[in-house]
């Protein structure tokens, strides 16, 4: 039984605009992040990074290194101490199939920038001077970083990762179909590798407790991943190690994995018995962590009034030598559009650099491109609006599931809604017919689509005696305002104000929940901590009913309201009684409550849930510099439950801010005769900044989903779902240029 409670007397906080009740702490500087925390005795770690993409090392030379004074160790893979289980295949929650990368392990070199050493010091600076002293010689043999020439010998994955869902079977005969077709697209669709660029580092810091036990602080999306790979590959009992994350300075997926440097400061604190800090530099973590190339065919075959007939999407993926990274790329176009013949692959290739990550939206940002840019193709060549294009294949059922239906999709009101916000109707169709003086003036528009995923989840509450509510579980708040959803929750369900409500996370010593992605925490953790605020408020209540002259004697459980720090029979205030009044005659300093929650099976077997959005963009293109201004963005979202305006809306900022810097100006250069990224830094990879940000406007449309009790929807990733797209459309309807690689440059459009 779902039980709802009253809000008589108070003020709802859920699905109100709440400022971050972390955000003192941020703006402040009191919040302490991985690299920040300290201890006695701390050292430091500096990584040495390896010079080429393949090969192995031939001599280390580190005796320059050891002499500077300061200096405790260098570890190298010749002298790596054997505290480690190097030979076991430890697999965290979102690890693809193979073998991860391990860190000093020989002397073969997998990836360019892979680390050949660590130096450790008594002080972070004298580290970073040693380190520039270890000499490494190599024997380079050619790496393979093209994903164009890799192509032809491209492969399905033979062991399929965890939580991604291969493409189905095709259906139909798709092309027959589009061979017969009226109106045909063919075309091929690409996107530059991406970087996460966080702005916090990725750190670790491994504290050695007077016990022999390990306290860590590590850059982690969801401390038990680090937990599970350091007891796993370090062979510690669980007791024996902690991991906190309390904050996290961005992440965007590059934090779902243990990186390198967790390893290497767990490494060395294990061989010198002292504490360790490893912090890695932007170019470090410019090898690892990134949203991988794609190659992608989309062809669709219609009737002259825009119906589907034929549909095939086809991907081929960069992946690593060592494992088998995966995304779903192509099964978006199943989910988007009806069509009775259907095609769609997925292959990988594999290549000389670290496994790719798992970067905001993955797969859905590459796959939803291609087949919105299609679909807009399409538009033109059949001579029909992109929107109502769009709406004549439009479905009810996902194609990809066996034809389930959604649980809730009301993408056609994100589409109405946002074209009249945005004025689409004023829009002429005609490519390069809109102006203002020397720019072109360009309107695009694309649908995103995003999973709308639960977790299994727990979740612990503890009410005190002084009125004060603590709940929390190990999960992290990597920036989306978790802290403020879990706290507007617990206040509303035992009816306190949220200054009376304290929310921990990121912290192994709390009940275990999924790492912080895949937009699944505000259903996953915030029903396990209504839940648990929900077991706290009967076992108040029948202490209630307990006490003398109660109030509540004689009243069921379902007719209180609980408001205003008191539990009240609903309709009658004047019978309440205060919760510290409460466990003071229950003579009990706390009540406290853990709880489960998880996905439901039954809704699960008869839908499938989805976020939906429609993007509107405008861009102003300088005729003559081909310079681009994207001056205005509508993006209508579809997401259940709102439980926060304020930091949803500022979800999807963030996520447009991604796409516009997808479509327009992020791109990792890759040299591929020496197999490493050139532009690695931020001064050369160009992310958007204020003077490219103009008007972005957020609409969430109404929408009731009952995947979860809280019916609410993940907003982390559908804000950068097909936002390049509507971009690339926009700029092809002010250009009459079709520019299919992104991210679109002056040197694209002028060429």
């Amino acid at each position: 039984m779902t039980q709802t409670f009253s809000s008589t007397g108070h003020d709802r906080f859920v699905g109100t605009p709440r400022s971050r009740v972390d955000g003192p702490a941020k703006v402040t500087g009191l919040a302490k992040y991985a690299g920040e925390f300290t201890a006695p005795d701390l050292l430091h770690g500096y990584v040495v990074s390896g010079a080429i993409a393949r090969g192995r090392i031939t001599a280390i030379d580190t005796a320059a290194a050891e002499a500077v004074p300061g200096v405790v160790k260098v570890l190298t893979h010749e002298n790596r101490p054997r505290t480690a289980w190097l030979d076991y295949n430890y697999q965290d929650a979102v690890a693809p199939p193979g073998s991860p990368f391990r860190a000093l392990y020989d002397d073969k070199i997998h990836y360019s920038g892979q680390p050949v050493a660590l130096v450790i010091a008594e002080d972070f600076d004298t580290a970073r001077h040693a380190a520039t002293l270890v000499r490494v010689d190599y024997a380079p043999e050619t790496p393979e970083t093209d994903l164009a020439a890799a192509a032809g010998s491209a492969y399905d994955p033979p062991m399929k990762r965890n939580g991604i869902k291969p493409p189905p079977k095709p259906w139909g005969d798709p092309d027959a179909v589009f061979d017969t077709s009226a109106v045909k697209v063919r075309e091929q669709y690409t996107l530059a590798t991406e970087h996460h660029n966080p702005m916090e580092p990725h750190a670790s810091t491994v504290i050695v407790e007077a016990d022999g036990s390990y306290t860590v602080y590590d850059k982690i999306q969801g401390v038990s991943n680090s937990h599970g790979y350091i007891t796993s590959v370090f062979g510690l009992s669980k007791d024996k190690v902690r991991v906190m994350n309390p904050y996290l300075g961005g992440g965007f997926g590059s934090g779902l994995r243990p990186q390198y440097q967790l390893f290497l400061a767990m490494l060395a604190a294990r061989d010198l018995g002292r504490s360790v800090r490893v912090v890695l530099t932007r170019d470090q973590m410019w090898s690892f962590s990134f949203r991988p190339e794609s190659l992608q065919t989309v062809s669709l075959g219609a009737d002259r009034d825009g119906t589907l007939q034929a549909l095939s999407h086809d991907a081929v993926q960069q992946t690593s030598r060592f494992e088998d990274y995966q995304e779903v790329v192509v099964n978006w176009s199943g989910v988007l559009y009806k069509c009775g013949n259907v095609a769609l692959t997925y292959k990988l290739a594999k290549l000389d650099t670290f496994t790719p990550a798992d970067m905001r939206a993955p797969g859905a940002v590459t796959g939803v491109y291609a087949i919105e840019t299609a679909m807009d193709e399409l538009a033109y060549a059949a001579g029909i609006d992109p929107i109502a294009l769009r709406l004549k294949n439009y479905t009810e059922k996902d194609q990809t599931a066996e034809d389930k239906p959604f649980g809730s999709k009301a993408l056609k009101a994100c589409f109405a809604e946002g074209a009249e916000r945005f004025g689409w109707a004023k829009r002429n169709p005609e490519p390069r017919s809109m102006r203002e003086g020397r720019e072109l003036v360009g309107w695009g528009v694309a649908t995103g689509v995003w999973e709308s995923m639960m977790q299994q989840s727990s979740a612990h509450a503890i009410l005190g005696a002084d009125g004060r509510l603590e709940v929390g579980n190990s999960t992290g708040d990597l920036g989306t305002g978790t802290y403020t959803i879990l706290t507007q929750i617990a206040a509303d369900t035992l009816g306190l104000p949220m200054e009376d409500v304290t929310t921990k996370l990121g912290d192994t010593k709390l009940p275990e929940a999924p790492v912080a992605g895949g937009s699944w925490t505000a259903a996953s953790s915030g029903t396990a901590v209504m839940k648990a605020c929900r077991d706290v408020a009967e076992q108040v209540f029948k202490l209630a009913r307990t006490m003398e002259d109660s109030p509540l004697a004689n009243v069921d459980f379902e007719r209180v309201a609980f408001a205003k720090g008191r539990i009240a029979v609903a309709g009658d205030p004047g019978r309440s009684v205060a919760l510290v009044d409460v466990l003071r005659a229950a003579g009990v300093d706390r009540v406290e409550a853990t709880a489960e929650a998880g996905p439901d099976k039954d809704f699960n077997a008869k839908y499938e849930a989805y976020t939906h959005s429609a993007i509107f963009a405008e861009v102003k293109i300088d005729e003559e510099l081909g310079q681009v201004r994207l001056t205005r963005i509508v993006s209508a979202i579809a997401a259940g439950k709102v439980l926060n305006p304020k930091t949803a809306r500022s979800q999807i900022l963030g996520g447009v801010v991604m796409g516009i810097g997808s479509a327009l100006e992020e791109e990792s250069m890759m040299d591929t005769r020496i197999g490493r990224f050139m532009n690695h830094n931020l001064g050369e990879y160009h992310v958007p900044v204020n003077a490219d940000i103009h008007d972005i406007e957020v609409i969430f449309v109404e929408e009731e989903d009952r995947a979860n009790p809280l019916g609410v929807k993940g907003l982390g990733e559908i804000g950068v779902v097909g936002t390049a797209a509507a971009i690339a459309n926009a700029v092809f309807h002010a250009t009459g240029k079709r520019i299919r690689h992104l991210p679109i440059t002056v040197d694209k459009i002028i060429a």
